[in-house]
């Protein structure tokens, strides 16, 4: 498989107008704040982006981020610029034709931010132990659309899970089924490449998640796929495909199910991009000022991370009252294509539903 995916995104994909479903993202889709960041980018890079989602999460000043899969260097370039001189990014992916096009503009991206924080690695993301990066060396850890891609997801998330510090977050988005995918349409170079034959059905994701020792996965947002193509389409039948962003938080103490301890949180408004609100999930959307009822999880996903420096917390874990209500196993996407959640500010001010609080 690892030659199947060189050869679609080495060779036979110029640009993303080849790809023949709707898993890449348009700007329409991208929040007001992180357009102008974007604009920077080299044109050649963005012509070349085949991811499906976003991976830029605020609060990352400073920070040592990993990019898993890193392609062109789109989104690399997008976080060198969150992170800021004192921050760095690192990209990693085992296609030479995508490796070339994002160093061949390091300089130019460099002279456009005013300083240097990118470099980029050759090599497998099953096998990051042989890239000789330090275990717990990484405050984030993104990925866009190529854990579909990888033979040995496993050995993914076990590589994430010892590369991030304690309270570090991985965020990525990727391409989810909802039922187990058969072999005919696994086996299907296309469709592979596409980012559909290798994806996860959501509920193995969850067990995935959990067995590499992320015990809380948190839906970010999502949105349907469509294949375009007829003759994919009569191959893929009925299987519904979804594009989504998921968070998963390095914490320990995370609890397989979301536990009510009487916890609540107190938003400030301080992250600059979300003065009125700070979304953590589909399910949290946390206005500014206003006592906000959480799961055990939830405040640990809120204390124990960079995120901490702008709440106050409520509350402990010395009582115990059962299961934090609205908890379920039913799948976790929409049908629509307004599924998803617009982390702009604007669509802040006006929230779907923050009458109360929900666990993922």
């Amino acid at each position: 498989m690892h030659e199947v995916v060189q050869d679609y995104y080495g060779r036979q994909l110029q640009s993303s107008d080849d790809l023949k479903t709707t898993a890449c993202c348009d700007i329409s889709q991208v929040p007001l704040w992180l357009r102008p960041l974007l604009s920077k980018i080299h044109p050649e890079v963005t012509s070349r982006y085949y991811g499906c989602g976003l991976v830029c999460p605020s609060t990352l000043e400073g920070c040592r981020v990993l990019d898993l899969g890193s392609g062109s260097g789109r989104d690399v370039y997008a976080l060198a610029q969150l992170v800021g001189p004192e921050g760095e990014v690192i990209g990693v992916d085992m296609t030479d034709e995508q490796l070339a096009i994002a160093e061949q503009y390091r300089e130019h991206h460099a002279e456009a931010f005013g300083y240097s924080n990118v470099r980029f690695l050759k090599g497998y993301i099953e096998k990051l132990e042989d890239l000789g990066l330090e275990d717990a060396s990484f405050d984030v850890i993104v990925s866009n659309c190529v854990i579909n891609l990888s033979p040995d997801k496993d050995a993914v998330l076990a590589g994430v899970k010892r590369l991030l510090k304690p309270g570090g977050e991985f965020y990525f988005s990727d391409v989810y089924a909802d039922r187990r995918i058969p072999k005919s349409v696994h086996d299907d170079p296309v469709l592979y490449g596409e980012c559909l034959g290798g994806a996860l059905y959501w509920n193995d994701f969850v067990g995935l998640s959990r067995r590499q020792g992320f015990s809380d996965p948190r839906l970010v947002e999502d949105r349907p796929l469509e294949v375009t193509d007829p003759q994919l389409a009569s191959l893929t039948g009925n299987i519904r495909f979804f594009s989504a962003t998921y968070r998963l938080f390095n914490i320990e103490a995370l609890e397989t199910d979301c536990e009510d301890y009487g916890q609540a949180v107190i938003y400030q408004g301080s992250i600059p991009e979300f003065p009125h609100g700070f979304f953590l999930d589909k399910h949290h959307l946390i206005e500014t000022g206003r006592v906000f009822p959480v799961c055990g999880n939830t405040w640990r996903m809120l204390q124990d991370t960079r995120f901490k420096s702008h709440f106050k917390f409520v509350g402990d874990f010395s009582n115990h009252y059962g299961l934090f209500e609205g908890c379920g196993g039913n799948i976790p996407f929409g049908d629509d294509m307004d599924a998803g959640v617009d982390m702009s500010p604007v669509d802040i001010n006006q929230p779907k539903d923050s009458s109360g609080s929900s666990c993922c």
